[in-house]
């Protein structure tokens, strides 16, 4: 069954203008480095500087004014995301997801939270088929390291909202929540979205903990299902 694609910008309050536009990227491992692309040079304005005697002088017109963005995707896929075909919908989720980038031209960061420690398989650059490639291959296994994830990607995002001020940045976290107990969570400095994956009639509830912590955009990917039926 198809799943909806989910938008991770952050719901607008009411009469916002929430239109999304697409942001100017340039291309690299990790993305434009300044607020939309220059074009062709600006002579009237460089002029007015005085007669260029350098490259620096000269003074470029920006293609575009609007920032770019970028997703952070932290996809748990530890050993308990098999039951109950956890997984399997959160795949489906994230083809839908990096399309939906692809189509908006946003940039996407991926941690994959398995096994021993987090690691990162995409870090600021377009998405690509690649992304598509890896999603069909992707299999649950090993141990929860989604706290350690989570610390990667504060830490990554800190210092790239260092480097790209204009830049902006969302977070999307795929959990079944199933965590021994964990240190008290800060939120993220940006908007988040946590999807909770865990299926079967028992459920432990530990996602939408977690999202109250982080102050996250709580979502069961089972009402995210069902408005596709």
């Amino acid at each position: 069954m198809a799943k909806k694609a989910l938008s991770i910008r952050p719901r607008p309050a009411p009469g916002a203008d929430a239109t999304p536009r697409p942001g100017q990227l340039a291309g690299g491992r990790s993305g434009a480095r300044q607020a939309g692309a220059h074009g062709r040079i600006d002579w009237p304005a460089t002029l007015r500087n005085g007669r260029p005697q350098r490259r620096a002088d000269l003074v470029l017109r920006a293609r575009s004014r609007t920032p770019g963005e970028l997703w952070l995707v932290i996809v748990d896929a530890s050993a308990s995301t098999r039951r109950h075909g956890a997984l399997a919908q959160a795949k489906g989720l994230l083809a839908d997801t990096f399309e939906q980038a692809y189509r908006q031209r946003a940039r996407l960061a991926v941690l994959h939270a398995t096994g021993a420690q987090p690691r990162w398989l995409w870090q600021g650059q377009k998405a690509s088929g690649q992304l598509q490639q890896w999603l069909a291959q992707l299999g649950a296994g090993g141990g929860t390291p989604l706290i350690e994830a989570l610390g990667q990607a504060r830490e990554w995002l800190d210092q790239r909202q260092r480097q790209k001020p204009a830049e902006h940045q969302r977070l999307l976290v795929l959990t079944d929540g199933r965590l021994r107990d964990w240190p008290t969570l800060q939120p993220l400095n940006c908007p988040t979205v946590l999807v909770d994956i865990e299926g079967g009639g028992v459920r432990l509830g530990r996602a939408r903990k977690l999202a109250v912590e982080l102050e996250a955009d709580y979502r069961p990917i089972s009402e995210l299902s069902a408005k596709t039926r």
